[in-house]
C-alpha cells in the first residue's frame, strides 16, 4: 500500500501543475492539468457514446493520458521542438513500480492504449483531449486572451471523428454563457 499511496499523492500533483502552453498564449493563470484531465474525461464520454464506443473506457484513459506530466511536466509545443521526452508508457511503468499488480495492469493498460491510437474509445479520448483544449481556448478568449487562435486551429485539424468535429463547430458557434441564457429563459 506504501506505493499505492504514493503514487495517488504524485497523481495529486496535476492538481497543482499548470498546463504550460497557456502562459505562452499570456494566461496569468492558466487551468491545471488535472482540470484539463476531468473535462477531457467528460468529453471522451460523450465521444464515444455518440461514436458507438464505451464511454466509461474512454473517459478512463482521458483520466489517465496526460499523468506522466508528474514526472516530465507539460511540454509546451515549442520545447517539444528541442526536448525528447520519453515515452508515456515507459513513465507510467516507471510511476506505477511498487504498485500492487493489479493497479499497475489497469494503469498501464489505460495509458498503452490510449498511446496505440487503433481502439475507438482510444480515439475518441484522444479527440476529446483536443476539443478540450478548442473549448478552453474558447473560454480564455471570450475573457481577453487575444493570443489563442492558434491552439483553436491545431485543435481542431487534429480532430478525428464525425462528433468531435461536430462538437467543435457548435462550440466555435455557442457563446460560453450562451447555456446560462438558455436555463434562465426556461429554455
Amino acid at each position: 500500500m506504501t506505493g499505492l499511496a504514493g503514487l495517488l499523492y504524485e497523481f495529486g500533483l496535476l492538481k497543482r501543475y499548470k498546463r504550460t502552453g497557456w502562459l505562452v498564449a499570456g494566461v496569468r493563470d492558466p487551468e491545471s492539468v488535472a482540470e484539463h484531465s476531468f473535462r477531457a474525461a467528460i468529453i471522451a464520454a460523450v465521444i464515444a457514446r455518440l461514436e458507438g464506443g464505451d464511454p466509461q473506457r474512454a473517459a478512463f484513459m482521458a483520466l489517465f493520458h496526460d499523468t506522466q506530466e508528474t514526472r516530465i511536466t507539460d511540454i509546451p509545443y515549442i520545447g517539444k521542438r528541442y526536448l525528447k521526452a520519453a515515452p508515456n508508457e515507459a513513465v507510467t511503468a516507471d510511476q506505477v513500480r511498487g504498485v500492487s499488480e493489479p493497479v499497475a495492469d489497469m494503469v498501464r493498460d489505460a495509458v498503452a492504449e490510449y498511446e496505440e491510437k487503433e481502439s475507438v474509445e482510444a480515439v475518441c479520448a484522444r479527440d476529446a483531449d483536443k476539443l478540450e483544449c478548442l473549448i478552453q481556448a474558447v473560454e480564455y478568449r471570450e475573457q481577453g486572451h487575444q493570443n489563442v487562435q492558434g491552439w483553436i486551429d491545431s485543435s481542431l485539424a487534429a480532430l478525428t471523428t464525425p462528433t468531435g468535429k461536430r462538437l467543435a463547430e457548435e462550440a466555435l458557434r455557442t457563446g460560453t454563457l450562451d447555456w446560462v441564457t438558455r436555463v434562465l429563459n426556461g429554455d
